[in-house]
C-alpha cells in the first residue's frame, strides 16, 4: 500500500493487515509521520511530534509479529495523545505557555493502557489553555485550524485530536469531555467522537475527581476504529475511584451487525430542547438524519422533554472549578493567561459558596429530569453543534439571530450529558452550503454505550461518511 492509502485506511483495516504480516507497523509509523510533517504546519494539529521513539516502538513491533508473539488489539497502530494527559518523555504543555517546556515524567492512564494494547504514541494533539473552551488556540503558537476550511475552528477543546484524524494524521486518536470536548470538534471536523458512559474509561491524573464530570474516549473516522479504541482504554482502575466496576462490553463485535439491536427501539428526537438556538441548515440536516432511523426500525417521535435549561448552575461549576485550580498562577502570571480563561476565572471568583451549592443541587435536579425522560426512550437524538465550525480568531456573535455572549450558547447540546454522564456520540451527518460538516449526536441511558456506538455504526452503514476527505 502506498503512504496516502495507508493514513486513510480504517485502524481496524490495518489492525488485520498487520497481524497477516500485508503491512508492517514500520510502514504505516513511517507514512503517518510522514503525513504530519506535511500537513502539520498548515493545521497545528500536532503540539509534539514523537517521531524516534514512534519508529523504534513499529520496529519492535514488526519483529514481535515475524516471532509469532500474541499480539494486543492496538498493536502497531499509531495513537496520539491530547495534551492534556501527561506522555512520558514527551512535551507536556496542557496547552498553556506556563508549561512550553514542560517534559512528562510518567504516563497518565490512558497512554498506559494504549502502550499495554501495543499502541504507538506518535505525539501530543493541540488543546486550548486547559481545555477551557471550545476553540484550538492559546498562546504557544498559530491556531488549530479546520482542515475542511483553513480559516475557520476545528472546535476544542480535543481540537488537536479531530483535526488529525480528519486530516489524515493518525487514525486514532484520544480526546477528553468534561462539557463537550470530544463531541464539539468531532462534530466541526466530519469525524467520529464518542464520549463514553462516565467512568467507562479512567481518567487519571485528575486534580478534580469528585467534579464527575470529564471522559476520556476516541476520536476516530469509523465506528468500529472507535469501538477498537474503547475496548482498549475502558474498565476498571482503582487511581480513579468513580471507574465503573465491571469490564467492557466487546464493542468490535457488537458493531459488526448493528441493526438487530435497534429494531423496535423508541427514539427520541428533538431538534432544540425548546430553548435552544440552531442555525437552519443543521435543522434541516439533522432533522433528516433522524427520521433514518425508522429505517432502522425504531420507532421515532419528536419530542421536547421539558427538562429545565441546565445551563446557569453548569456555568456556575465550570467557572468556579477554573478558578480554584487555576487562579494562584492566574494571580503569579496573569499575561499568561488569555482573555477567554481570565474572564473565566474572574467569574469563577464573583460566585458565592451559596450559589456554587444551588448549582450543585441544579445539577442533582437536572440528573433526575434526564433520567424519567430515559425511561420512555432507549435512545435520544439531537444536533451536536448548533452551527458549523466559525472564524479561528473569533466566536461567532449569534445563532440563528439569537445573540451568544457565552461559549454556553454554543454548547445546548453537549454539557448536559456531562452533568448525567451518559454516553453521547457524534456522527456526521451532512454539509452546509460552505462545505462545513454537521453532525448528529446520538445519547443513550447510563452505562448503554454498547446500544451507542450500535446505533452510530448503523447509521454510519446506511450513510457512510468515510470517502470525504477534506483537500488538505
Amino acid at each position: 500500500m502506498i503512504a496516502t492509502d495507508l493514513c486513510r485506511t480504517p485502524a481496524t483495516n490495518l489492525a488485520a493487515a498487520i497481524r497477516t504480516k500485508r503491512v508492517s507497523p514500520v510502514e504505516i509509523v513511517e507514512a503517518v509521520l510522514t503525513r504530519i510533517e506535511a500537513v502539520n504546519p498548515t493545521i497545528n494539529a500536532y503540539l509534539a511530534v514523537d517521531g524516534e521513539r514512534a519508529l523504534k516502538a513499529a520496529h519492535a513491533a514488526e519483529a514481535a509479529v515475524m516471532r509469532g508473539d500474541t499480539l494486543g488489539s492496538l498493536h502497531g497502530l499509531p495513537v496520539s495523545i491530547k495534551d492534556l494527559e501527561p506522555s512520558a518523555g514527551l512535551r507536556y504543555t496542557n496547552g498553556s505557555i506556563l508549561y512550553t517546556d514542560q517534559i512528562a515524567d510518567m504516563d497518565g492512564i490512558i497512554t498506559e493502557r494504549v502502550k499495554a494494547a501495543g499502541g504507538i504514541v506518535i505525539g501530543k494533539t493541540n488543546t486550548p489553555h486547559m481545555g477551557h473552551k471550545d476553540m484550538c488556540d492559546n498562546l504557544l503558537g498559530g491556531p488549530g485550524r479546520n482542515p475542511w476550511n483553513l480559516e475557520r475552528t476545528p472546535g476544542g477543546s480535543s481540537g488537536g485530536a479531530a483535526a488529525a484524524v480528519a486530516a489524515g494524521l493518525g487514525p486514532l486518536a484520544h480526546g477528553s469531555d468534561g462539557a463537550g470536548s470530544i463531541r464539539i470538534p468531532a462534530a466541526l471536523s466530519g469525524v467520529f467522537g464518542l464520549k463514553p458512559s462516565f467512568g467507562r474509561a479512567p481518567y487519571w491524573p485528575n486534580v478534580d475527581i469528585w467534579a464527575a464530570r470529564s471522559h476520556n474516549g476516541p476520536i476516530t473516522r469509523t465506528v468500529a476504529d472507535a469501538a477498537l479504541f474503547l475496548a482498549a482504554i475502558a474498565g476498571p482502575d482503582p487511581r480513579d475511584p468513580t471507574t465503573i466496576a465491571n469490564q467492557p462490553d466487546d464493542y468490535v463485535a457488537a458493531v459488526a451487525q448493528p441493526l438487530p439491536a435497534l429494531r423496535g427501539l423508541r427514539v427520541a428526537w428533538s431538534v432544540d430542547f425548546g430553548y435552544a438556538a440552531v442555525e437552519p441548515q443543521v435543522r434541516q440536516l439533522t432533522e433528516q438524519a433522524a427520521q433514518r432511523f425508522a429505517d432502522f426500525g425504531c420507532r421515532i417521535e419528536a419530542v421536547n422533554p421539558g427538562w429545565d435549561d441546565p445551563r446557569l448552575g453548569a456555568e456556575i461549576s465550570w467557572y468556579v472549578s477554573m478558578a480554584a485550580r487555576l487562579g494562584h498562577s492566574y494571580d503569579q502570571r496573569p499575561q499568561a493567561f488569555e482573555p477567554t480563561l481570565a474572564e473565566i476565572i474572574e467569574a469563577g471568583r464573583r460566585v458565592s459558596g451559596e450559589e456554587h451549592g444551588r448549582a450543585s443541587l441544579a445539577r442533582t435536579t437536572f440528573y433526575q429530569q434526564a433520567r424519567q425522560f430515559f425511561e420512555q426512550y432507549d435512545l435520544l437524538l439531537t444536533p451536536q453543534m448548533p452551527l458549523a465550525a466559525w472564524p479561528v480568531d473569533h466566536w461567532p456573535a449569534e445563532i440563528d439571530g439569537t445573540p451568544t455572549p457565552s461559549i454556553f450558547d454554543r454548547l445546548s447540546f453537549t454539557f448536559p450529558f456531562n452533568l448525567t454522564g451518559q454516553p453521547a456520540a457524534s456522527v456526521p451527518c451532512g454539509f452546509t452550503a460552505e462545505g462545513l460538516p454537521v453532525a448528529l449526536q446520538i445519547v443513550g441511558r447510563g452505562h448503554a454505550d454498547t446500544l451507542v456506538l450500535q446505533a452510530a455504526a448503523a447509521w454510519e452503514q446506511a450513510a457512510p461518511w468515510g470517502d470525504a476527505w477534506p483537500s488538505i
